[in-house]
């Protein structure tokens, strides 16, 4: 019994790995409040991409924008996250986690205040391009910095509750511009500024940015990042506070004492960690050698350098395809959407006999012809625009419909895993995206762009999840921003192309999306089962 105990004592003094560290922390008020904080920086990623497509029926008078304006309007948001993908995912690498969502968060705040006070179409271009820049950033490492602060045992979890966060944001949306747009809010501030209902509901959206900034900086740096950096001594502290929070016990009974050694070439501080002489813990003043920028640089250009052999290199670009098809498809039919609504709400108060009979070509055709004849749009601008409550309706069902799938989601994920779900998720929205063809009134599109919207939603989310998992530390959050940078480029040339389709034919731009999406599910039937790949 004796020499079994000491044997036990033995291993538990071992240097622990970070899954074993992490496990120890427990799960309690930490990670709650982690989601609180996580729950409003993903609501500011998705206002910042969606917001536009509210404004735009509203503040076309004001801004004297055309059709294409609108376009360019929405792709200026893309644009500023294609540019910026690299470049973030590199700092995330390199200076931290932490610092890139604090720094973004609050940059982008100040991006949306200021974009809420454009008194011209060219100023909000370009402060939405800005804004598209910097929330790529903090969106992309948000994903990262979440599973890599919770054990193996709940980060498929916190994946699905951060999506259908991301979900909820999307039904926040409608709500809030149900609530402020029919309100007569339009003043001038200090004599200079004109402020419209449209400019109020901007400046309410940056209220996410701001709040989950200021409480990101309460939270430590991801240990994962720590130790993949050689920093195990401020890992350790992280681990500590983790743990403290969680059990509310005294930071110095973290049972784990040591961790491993994941870069041995790098000088480590572990066993620095002291205590007063009250048995209170003091954060360790760590010793690290300044480094240059070109060293710093040069420190980069190695750890990226795996990414570029195989098999990694095959995993990323395995990826990349599968990201770029799904957004493609996914964002293709929901930034359509409102028009798709608009168009058959308008139809179909024309006659109630179309309801029965046009499907949604004909709609479409009679949508398109009648915008062709509108050249001149102050013509339409003596009065304040009107827009259809069926528009925001309709949006909320849709936004509900994946709230509840992705609730759902989270007992699939387990009982078939992340691979499967996402296989079976693309291929049953490519078959809804290729049956939109055959919608012949505006209950029929609703019920089949809901049900396409929630599973392509979710399939996106577990891609996500199996790719944090195949690749290391240390290459993460560049994979992981890169791959939403073919997303992004994924759903640009998606809404590019849908229009030059719709001229060739009706039928060729649902088959794009259908087949985008069943391609992204051959592509998932190959990728690695995240199950047998161990956290480097």
């Amino acid at each position: 019994m004796e020499n079994n105990s000491k044997s036990d004592n033995q291993r538990a003094d071992d240097p622990a790995d970070f899954e074993k560290a992490m496990e120890s922390t427990g799960f309690g008020r930490f990670n709650l409040t982690l989601l609180v904080v996580g729950i409003f920086a993903s609501c500011a990623s998705v206002f910042e991409t969606t917001t536009m497509s509210y404004i735009l029926p509203i503040a076309e008078c004001d801004l004297e924008m055309t059709l294409f304006d609108k376009g360019v309007l929405n792709a200026a948001t893309y644009a500023g996250m294609i540019t910026s993908a690299i470049i973030w995912g590199y700092l995330a690498d390199t200076i931290g986690r932490k610092k890139v969502l604090v720094y973004g968060y609050l940059a982008d705040a100040v991006c949306v205040l200021c974009s809420s006070i454009t008194q011209n179409f060219q100023m909000l271009v370009a402060f939405k391009f800005l804004g598209g820049f910097i929330v790529n950033g903090p969106g992309a490492v948000l994903f990262t910095y979440l599973t890599e602060m919770h054990s193996s045992k709940h980060r498929p979890r916190v994946l699905m509750i951060l999506g259908m966060i991301m979900s909820v944001a999307t039904l926040i949306l409608p709500l809030l511009s149900w609530a402020i747009f029919p309100r007569d809010w339009d003043f001038i501030l200090f004599d200079t500024i004109r402020v419209h209902c449209w400019q109020i509901f901007l400046a309410v959206c940056s209220l996410p940015s701001l709040i989950g900034g200021l409480g990101l900086i309460t939270l430590p740096e991801s240990p994962k990042f720590l130790m993949s950096q050689g920093r195990n001594a401020e890992a350790l502290h992280a681990f500590q506070k983790i743990y403290s929070a969680n059990t509310r016990k005294p930071m110095n009974s973290y049972p784990i004492k040591e961790l491993v050694e994941e870069v041995p070439n790098r000088s480590s501080n572990v066993n620095e960690v002291v205590f007063t002489v009250e048995n209170k813990p003091v954060k360790p003043k760590f010793k690290r050698e300044p480094r240059t920028c070109s060293q710093a640089f040069n420190e980069g250009l190695q750890q990226t350098k795996p990414m570029f052999k195989m098999p990694l290199l095959g995993h990323s670009i395995h990826a990349y395809a599968m990201q770029f098809c799904i957004l493609l498809g996914l964002n293709t039919i929901r930034l359509w959407l409102p028009q798709l609504f608009a168009s058959i709400a308008e139809y179909e108060a024309l006659d109630s006999s179309n309801s029965n009979s046009a499907n949604l070509c004909t709609i479409l055709e009679y949508s398109v012809n009648k915008t062709s004849v509108a050249t001149n749009i102050l013509e339409k601008c003596d009065q304040r625009p009107q827009v259809s409550m069926e528009l925001y309706t309709n949006n909320i069902i849709v936004s509900a419909t994946g709230l509840v799938a992705y609730s759902f989601a989270g007992i699939v994920v387990r009982v078939l895993g992340a691979k499967r779900l996402l296989t079976y998720g693309l291929l049953i929205s490519g078959v809804l995206g290729i049956s939109l063809y055959w919608s012949v009134n505006g209950l029929t599109t609703l019920i089949i762009s809901s049900a396409f919207l929630a599973i392509a939603s979710v399939s996106t989310s577990s891609l996500l999840g199996v790719v944090i998992n195949v690749f290391p530390t240390s290459l993460r959050s560049l994979v992981v921003a890169i791959a939403m940078m073919f997303g992004r480029l994924g759903a640009l040339s998606g809404n590019m192309l849908f229009p030059i389709f719709m001229e060739m034919g009706c039928i060729q731009p649902f088959l794009m999306v259908g087949i985008v999406l069943l391609v992204a599910s051959a592509l998932s039937c190959i990728l690695p089962n995240p199950k047998k790949i161990i956290m480097k």
